[in-house]
């Protein structure tokens, strides 16, 4: 796989101890070219439209799988969720949630703004492996599936 075809991914995480866990999981693996980390919904709004210190688009690259926690500072995950979403230039970019949250409301409110996925992250750093093992095999395989099988 060349560095072209390989992912690159926005994770929008304010728990450091999840971002580095999460990051050093994707680091390694072959599918993913890069891992940029911003910690809050506003950080991640100026990044995807390129605003506000964010507008090298060698530096800050579109992502091709967003990873977004619902609990964030400034703007929180949902709104940052709707925004993308409502966007014509990102909508089409998959936004998986991660979050602590299992409650009916916040998996209801991510369907309706139109996440394409929505994961409880582990209470237990253990549990940690078997979350990245979804979103590897499932999400980052669908990606790279789509872009082989694009027409051209």
């Amino acid at each position: 796989m060349t560095s072209r075809e390989k992912l690159s991914i926005l994770l929008v995480e304010d728990n450091q101890a999840h971002a580095e866990l999460l990051k050093r999981t994707y680091g390694n693996h072959e599918m993913v070219g890069r891992i940029s980390h911003v910690s809050d919904g506003q950080e991640a709004l100026d990044y995807l439209f390129q605003c506000n210190g964010s507008t090298d688009s060698l530096a800050n690259p579109r992502p091709d799988v967003i990873l977004l926690d619902l609990r964030l500072p400034k703007i929180d995950g949902l709104s940052v969720l709707k925004e993308i979403k409502e966007s014509d230039k990102l909508k089409k970019i998959p936004v998986v949630i991660l979050s602590s949250s299992a409650e009916e409301k916040d998996i209801a409110t991510s369907s309706q703004y139109k996440a394409d996925n929505y994961l409880v992250k582990p209470l237990n750093f253990s549990q940690f492996p078997e979350l990245n093992d979804v979103l590897g095999f499932y999400w980052l395989g669908r990606d790279v599936f789509r872009r082989q099988n694009k027409p051209t």
